[in-house]
């Protein structure tokens, strides 16, 4: 993950309603799930799903977000509860687990991007932050956390975007979500 430690927070909850209510972590490209793809993109470092209880690899802690389904700035708030000890050098990789594309390499160019700042977040070839294809620096992540007592229902705009990440593009498939079945049918 480069010069500093990081910890990873994969969302893997939703209802998948706009795919007909598929679990999206689960779908498989070739013989890797969509979480895998996540989990393997933030190789190395502690990591905690936030979703409900699936097979994940040894280490790997599962928690969810209260209420279940309250949404991602919700089980943002939950994983960073659950992350082992950080440091304010430390970093704090957020992904969604529906990014077939997001690789190690992209982590890493998130990771060295965050230089002075707080974090860093990709942008998508329309230049809209991907909130949940970040890295942020663990303390100011905490304090952004704190200004609410709930987040459920909020949005992770309204978390991460006082931050004032650091925008860095990449690949441009490493964006791309898997939504809708078009997307599904389009990204696999």
């Amino acid at each position: 993950m480069g010069e500093r430690h990081a910890a990873a927070i994969v969302l893997a909850g939703g209802r998948g309603r706009r795919l007909g209510g598929v679990d999206k972590p689960a779908l498989r490209i070739g013989v890797r799930t969509l979480l895998g793809i996540a989990l393997t993109a933030a190789a190395g470092a502690p990591a905690v799903v936030v979703g409900p209880e699936r097979d994940l690899p040894t280490g790997v802690r599962v928690v969810r977000e209260d209420p279940p389904g309250s949404g991602p700035a919700a089980a943002i708030a939950a994983g960073l509860a659950a992350l082992p000890e950080l440091t304010d050098h430390d970093l704090v990789v957020i992904l969604a687990a529906d990014l077939p594309a997001i690789d190690a390499a992209t982590v890493r160019h998130l990771c060295a991007g965050v230089g002075e700042r707080n974090g860093a977040v990709l942008v998508d070839a329309g230049g809209r932050r991907q909130w949940l294809a970040g890295v942020w620096r663990h303390w100011p992540l905490v304090d952004a956390v704190r200004r609410r007592t709930d987040w459920s229902g909020r949005s992770v705009r309204e978390l991460l975007g006082p931050l004032e990440p650091v925008e860095l593009t990449g690949h441009e498939a490493a964006t791309a979500d898997v939504d809708t079945p078009d997307d599904w049918q389009r990204l696999r």
